[in-house]
Order: C-alpha cells, then structure tokens, then sequence
C-alpha cells in the first residue's frame, strides 16, 4: 500500500513538473541561485560593509526571494483558473451558467492579480540589477583603499571571490533582462486544455472580457467594470474566444501570424476586371456629392487625425469653435453634444454650411452601447434632407462592431422590401418566400435604435423624420440621402431598407460599409443603396465567416511554403480545419499511401469525425417587445474550409490528407450564415501605369496621379479578406472620395474627347 501511495505521488510529482514551462524552470533556478550566492556573498565578505554598499545585494536578493513566491501564487491560481474551465458541466441551465461564469471571473481576476504582481516585481528587479551595477562599478575599482569592504578590494583579493562577486553581477542583468520577455504564465495552459475546443473557448473569453472592461475603464466608461450579468461586451468577448479557437489544434498566436505573413507575400496579382460593366454615373456622381457629409459626421478627433497627422489637435479645435465661443448660441442644440456646441460646429464647417446653422434639424453625438451618432440636414438648394450616420469612433462603436454574429431580421426590420410597389416583382416576393433573413446583430440593434429616433414608436404620433415631409411641409417633394462611413454606412443600409416604404424617393450612400444583410436582402435592395468599396479595404470584407476563412487560410499558407515543417502542419491541417466540437457523423481512416508518405507523423492519430449536431443550435424567433434581450446570436460551430480543394498539388500531403474527407454539397447547417453588403456594389479600383508608377510608389507620388476605374461589381467578391499592405489605408474616407473624383474626371476628359472627335469627323 505504501508503495502504490509513492508510486501515485511520484506520478503526481512528474505531471507537475511537466506542466511548468522551459522558461520558468530556468528563471526559478536562477532566482534561487541569486538568492543563495547573494547570502553567501553577505556573509563571506560583506558583513563589513556600510549600507550603501550592502543595500543593493540584499534588495536583489529579497526581490528574487518575492519573486518566487508570485510564481508560486501565479502557479495556483492558474491550476485554480484552468480547473474551473475544465470541470465546467457541458450542459448548464441559466442560473448554472451565471454561477460558473461568476466562478470563473473570481479565479481569472485572482489569477490576472499574480500575473500583474509578478510582472511589478520584474521591474523592480530591473531597476535592482541596473542599480547595482552601478554600485559595483563605483567601489570595484583599483583607486578604491578601503580595507574593511570586500567591495572595496576586491581587485586585490582572492580570484574566485572577484570571480563570483562579477558572476553574481551578470546573473542578476541576465535574469532581469530575460523576464522582460518571458511573460508572466508559470505552467502551460496546454497541460490542462491539450485540445479541447470549448476550454480554450471559455479561457479566451475571459482573458477578452476582462481586457475589453479594463480598456473601457481606462477610458472612463467605469461602469462596464462593475457589470456582473451578460451584456453586449461579454458577447464580443464570446465571439472572439470562438476565432481564436485555433489554439486548441496546436496554433499558436506567432504561427497564425506568420501565414498572414505569407499570404501576403505570395498575393497574386491584381484580379482581372475584364468583362464587368463600369459603374453608372449617375450613382458616382451621389456618391461624390454626398460623401462629405458622411465624412463631416465624425465631429470627433478621427476627422482630422488623418488629415492633419501633426496639427490635428489644433485644427480639431478650430472646428469644434473653441476659438470662437461668441457663436455658440448660434449653433443647433445637439443630444449629447458639449456646452460650447463644438460638435454642431464641426458638422456644419466641414459641409462649408456654418453661415447657416438652421440646416442641421436634429443630431446625436454622445451614445451608448448599439447607438448610433446621427445628424439630420435639410438642403432646400438640392431639395434633399440628408441623414449622415457616423462611424467608428467611440469605445461603443468597436462593441457595436464587434457583436457581429447573424441574428434575425423581423418582418418590421425589412418593411421597404416587403409587397413593396416600387420594386421588381421578383425582388419582393423573393425576401417574402426566404423568411428568416440575416443581420449583423449590432449593426440591427444600431439601426432599430436609430428608426426609434427619428420616427418615434409605432402607433406614436408622426415621427419627426416624417413630419418634414407632410403635405404642404418644407420639405414637401424633397427626396432623403442617408449617407455613412464604415459601420455608419451599414447602419444607414439598415435604416433606408425600413424606410423605404415611407419614403420612395430615397437612396442610400455606404462608403466602407460593413457586411449587415443576406444575400437575397443584399440583392433586393439594389436599386436604393449604393455600397461604394475602395481597392483592398478590410472593412468590406470583414464578417465572421471571412475570419474564420482566413484563420484557415493563415495554415493553408504555411502548409505551402516549403520552409514550414509539413508534421506540424499536417496535424493543425487535421485537427484544426475539420475537426470541431461537434465530433460526430462518419468516421474516416488514412490510405496506407497516405500513411507511407507521412512517416514523421505516426504518432499521430488518423482517425476524425466530420458533422455537426444540429441540437447545438437555438434559433428563438425576434420578439418586437423586448428587442435587447431577443436579439440571437446564431453560435456557428467550428469552420470547414470551404477551400480545400484550392490545394492542387498532388504531393502534398495536406492535400491528400483533404481528399480522403467526406466532401457534404451542402453545408448550410455547418457554416455560420453568410452576410454580404447590402445593394448595388461599386469596387474602386487603381490602375497600374506601368513602371514609371512602380518607381514613385514609394515616394508618395502615385497617390496624387494614380488612376481609377469603378466596376460593378458582384457581392460574393467580398467574401474573403484580402491581406495586403494597403488593407487598413484603403478604408480611410478621403481615399474613396479622391478615387470618386478621379474616376469622374476621367470620364469627362473622355466625354470631351469623344466630343471634339464626332466635331472634328
């Protein structure tokens, strides 16, 4: 008995060790050994020292001391951590679910605070090690006299002593500096997760939220830091532990990047527009004329950011009229705006209308979570009212951004499109026999928002939207402009497909707009929004199943560089792009060509399951009385890349690993439902001059005398990020607007030219 109890002991004693890290197993031994030869030091030839001269040792010593204690502390709050995920019951009611959850911030903030503690005492051991080299260098010298100190003469006394103070010295600056880039974790969250999908899923959920609460408070949104249920930043934080579930199949964070990496590297070439028809004018000439107020609509910072990298605080100011506080009663009162009314000010100065405030009806600036900042301008000279949806700026907005799981869009949500009269037959009767249609849940959430504002509820007296176009109103006959940027163009879309029916004469203007609707939405709509995308910019392509694409394309990337060990990426290939939580359906066993052409991976196991359990998903139909807490979240399984048959080298092992999977023609109940941008969709795009233009790239100079096309073209275009150098630059606003202005130009010079010549004929 007493041996079975060793023996489990030893065992226990073994899996401990092996969760540790390299890395904390050679700074633990390290830190113990500056304490024992600092003590040793002390006691040797320091105890005549004054305490200048001892009082760097013995801080060292202690810090090291301290610093062993935290990585212990650290040590169990990760077992703690870790156990809790892991022990989680699969199957939990809601109030099982709000305890565990509850559990699980206590030991992760219990955790996070040994973490932070331990990286506070690595600074101190920094400044510990830099201090005592200088204390070192000022009495190790050879016009020190002192007779008492073994500091002070140490150059003349025994070797190994001189030998041990100096190996002590670099000890100490070797330890510090190594910590600084070793991080804070103690044991290996693998050792407790391995590849457990829904483990690491609930680990990063944490780690997300916590952080996204920790950057709000910072920001002095305190109130998010105090919020116990489930809100809107714990439904960002769900979604991004599920992309970065590849950690379970052995990814890590420096290896996904690197098939980024290599995906731009190996990028072809520009993608052949021939054959696509040219945008129509028309619609780039609304697009041109309107594109400043979507701009304008970011009042805030971001306007001139840009624009003005180095004076931008300044200018900002200016625009705000700061420098002018004796117009602020001129100036509309905006909902949420400053005292001095700087966000009106800055509205109307950059449409060059701040001669005539009057024009600005009706505004938001300041919002809260799925809000939308919006400004409402009549112009009686162009016989418009036009709503400007700002975009991105606030901490708000990334969360409206980030609730980007498809939830249902209500019969209310689609009325511009339902028995519609001023749409094709076919178009309406298509979104009516296609219930239920797809939505970004934010950007929905946003533009319902939105609607409540400027129509009221309905049943409620005439909104206010509406009353400026009553009969024998104002704006009686005026046609509406909803314009936006980024996600305030998707909210736009949004907005203008529920306002259709009320206001036939409408058009939507989305510059860089999201992803928001399905794809029979997307189409049903084209005759009233205009989706304007610039070259490569992410913003159009951004949706959850083109993350979850380029996670699998990231691996794809590295399978096919030759410098990449095929081993690993045979197992990522294996565990991470078909194997998902839901582990059931047909079992699939290796070739014995297969097995023969793979040796250096025998250990691994070539048995997977492929499908889904159509139990994992609820699908709750939109309840109108209760929007908040009805919004659903459709929870999308682990993807199955779509573009494995993309691999067409038949010695490729990865290759061959695909085609003995089970190829389903029909996905749908896998893939997390699709969402595309809304309307007709024009792609800007820069054409290459030759080699003079290669040349000045780099200078700046194509910028300024690049040329443009404008193509419409189709929405499955945009599935798929694009990753390119220019991918963030393209989506800054003045860039579309420049290429706008250039492809018209561009075509008057041609009009003329085509004119002059029928005149000359």
């Amino acid at each position: 008995m007493n041996e079975l109890i060793n023996n489990q002991s030893r065992a226990m004693w073994f899996s401990g060790i092996k969760r540790l890290r390299v890395s904390t197993i050679i700074l633990g031994l390290t830190n113990a050994a500056i304490v024992l030869i600092g003590g040793f030091l002390l006691v040797i030839g320091l105890s005549n020292c004054d305490g200048h001269q001892i009082f760097p040792f013995v801080a060292v010593s202690l810090t090291a001391v301290i610093k062993l204690v935290a990585m212990l502390q650290t040590a169990i709050a990760q077992v703690a951590t870790a156990n809790t995920i892991i022990h989680s019951p699969p199957e939990k009611t809601n109030v099982v679910d709000t305890v565990i959850r509850h559990q699980r911030r206590i030991r992760y903030k219990a955790w996070l605070w040994w973490t932070r503690f331990a990286i506070i005492i690595t600074v101190l051991q920094f400044v510990g090690a830099t201090y005592l080299m200088f204390v070192v260098a000022k009495y190790v010298s050879p016009n020190q006299t002192s007779s008492d100190c073994a500091l002070g003469r140490v150059s003349d006394s025994d070797r190994w002593k001189r030998k041990l103070l100096f190996s002590y010295i670099i000890l100490v600056c070797s330890v510090a500096l190594v910590q600084c880039f070793t991080g804070s974790d103690v044991l290996r969250w693998r050792s407790f997760y391995a590849t457990q999908d829904d483990a690491w899923k609930a680990h990063y959920k944490e780690v997300f939220d916590h952080g996204i609460r920790e950057a709000l408070c910072c920001l002095g949104r305190i109130k998010y830091m105090t919020v116990s249920e489930e809100d809107e930043v714990y439904s960002v934080a769900r979604l991004l532990g599920d992309l970065v579930v590849y950690r379970a199949s052995g990814t890590g964070h420096l290896e996904l990047l690197a098939g980024l990496a290599l995906m731009q590297r190996h990028s072809q070439s520009l993608k052949s527009y021939e054959g696509l028809v040219e945008a129509p004018e028309e619609r780039l000439q609304g697009a041109a004329a309107f594109h400043k107020f979507a701009e304008a609509a970011y009042t805030g910072p971001l306007l001139d950011v840009g624009r003005h990298p180095l004076l931008f605080p300044c200018v900002w100011l200016y625009r705000q009229g700061i420098f002018t506080p004796w117009t602020r009663n001129r100036r509309p009162k905006l909902e949420g705006d400053n005292w001095w009314r700087g966000h009106a000010a800055a509205f109307l100065k950059y449409i060059d209308l701040d001669s005539s405030p009057g024009v600005l009806r009706r505004g938001r600036v300041c919002q809260e979570k799925c809000e939308a900042a919006y400004f409402i301008v009549v112009l009686h000279h162009l016989r418009s009212v036009v709503i400007a949806v700002r975009g991105t700026e606030t901490p708000e907005d990334l969360i409206t951004d980030g609730l980007g799981r498809a939830c249902y869009l209500s019969a209310s949500d689609l009325d511009g499109l339902i028995k519609q009269v001023y749409l094709y037959l076919s178009y309406w009767q298509s979104v009516e026999s296609s219930f239920p249609h797809y939505g970004h849940s934010g950007i929905v959430e946003a533009a319902r928002d939105l609607y409540l504002q400027i129509e009221g509820h309905p049943g409620d007296d005439i909104g206010f939207l509406s009353s400026l176009f009553g009969a024998g109103s104002e704006c009686d006959g005026y046609s509406v402009r909803l314009v936006g940027h980024s996600l305030g163009g998707a909210i736009a879309a949004l907005l203008g497909i529920r306002l259709y029916r009320q206001f036939p004469n409408l058009h939507v203007y989305a510059y860089g707009a999201l992803p928001c609707v399905d794809s029979v939405v997307s189409d049903a709509c084209s005759k009233f929004i205009t989706s304007i995308v610039f070259d490569n910019e992410f913003s159009a392509r951004l949706s959850v199943g083109s993350i979850l694409r380029l996670r699998a394309d990231a691996i794809m990337a590295l399978s096919q560089d030759p410098e990449t060990d095929t081993t690993l990426i045979f197992r990522l290939a294996r565990r991470f792009l078909y194997v998902g939580k839901c582990q059931s359906g047909v079992e699939v066993k290796d070739s014995a060509k297969f097995q023969s052409e793979t040796t250096t991976s025998d250990h691994l196991n070539h048995t997977m399951y492929v499908g889904c359990n159509d139990q994992d998903r609820d699908f709750t139909p939109w309840n109108e009385a209760n929007r908040r807490e009805n919004v659903v979240e459709i929870d999308d399984s682990d993807f199955i890349n779509p573009f494995a048959a993309d691999v067409n080298s038949s010695n490729d092992p990865v290759f061959q690993f695909m085609e003995t999977v089970p190829r389903s023609e029909n996905r749908s109940n896998v893939d997390p439902p699709e969402v595309f941008l809304p309307g007709l969709i024009i792609h800007l795009v820069p054409q290459q001059r030759g080699l003079n233009m290669s040349l000045l790239k780099g200078y700046g100079v194509q910028e300024r005398t690049q040329s443009y096309k404008a193509y419409i073209v189709n929405k499955e275009s945009f599935r798929d990020i694009v990753v390119s150098p220019s991918m963030f630059l393209d989506h800054l606003p003045w860039r579309c607007h420049h290429a706008i202005q250039k492809v018209l130009e561009a075509r008057s010079a041609q009009n003329l030219l085509d004119h002059s010549q029928i005149v000359l004929s």
